[in-house]
């Protein structure tokens, strides 16, 4: 069998890259700790994977956020709506609702 076993994981060199194959990280993981001599290699696979699942956790929260806030900026610069609703967005991601829509110096 020709490479690609892990769909080129092995060619994954950036967090982009990476994200999108957890589920072939998690099957290196076990091959190269069923080796029996690739124990280190293996540890720090499935550290990356720890690492990997956090950060996605961490960051789907963040996301969640911040949301509504880039899609009011998104629409003002494209002019399809205005920056009172920046504001309103704004408002709403700080909890600060008294203040809603109104521009802060």
């Amino acid at each position: 069998m020709s490479g690609g076993s892990y769909n080129y994981a092995c060619a994954a060199l950036n967090l982009e890259d990476l994200v999108g194959k957890r589920g072939d990280l998690r099957e290196m993981a076990d091959r190269l700790a069923g080796l029996g001599y690739a124990e280190d290699a293996a540890k720090e696979t499935e550290e990356l994977l720890v690492l990997l699942n956090q950060w996605s956790v961490r960051a789907e929260v963040r996301l969640n956020r911040l949301a509504d806030v880039w899609h009011a900026v998104e629409w003002w610069d494209s002019n399809d709506s205005s920056e009172t609703r920046v504001h309103e967005a704004l408002a709403k991601y700080r909890g600060d609702n008294d203040d809603a829509g109104a521009p802060h110096a």
